[in-house]
């Protein structure tokens, strides 16, 4: 069985920034066992990040 967990981030206004702050995310919660499945970015500039980990 799978667990999600989802992760929303604040609004960055330069794409290099957006992208550190992903990544450092990305990093810091497989750090914990969980892979980064998928991603959007709402209308808003905010970030939503799913990821997965077996249970």
């Amino acid at each position: 069985m799978l667990q999600y967990k989802t992760v929303v981030m604040d609004y960055a206004p330069k794409a290099a920034t957006m992208a550190a702050n992903i990544e450092q995310s990305a990093n810091d919660m497989a750090g914990q066992g969980w892979r980064l499945t998928t991603m959007s970015i709402t209308n808003s500039a905010k970030a939503i990040l799913v990821f997965e980990r077996d249970a």
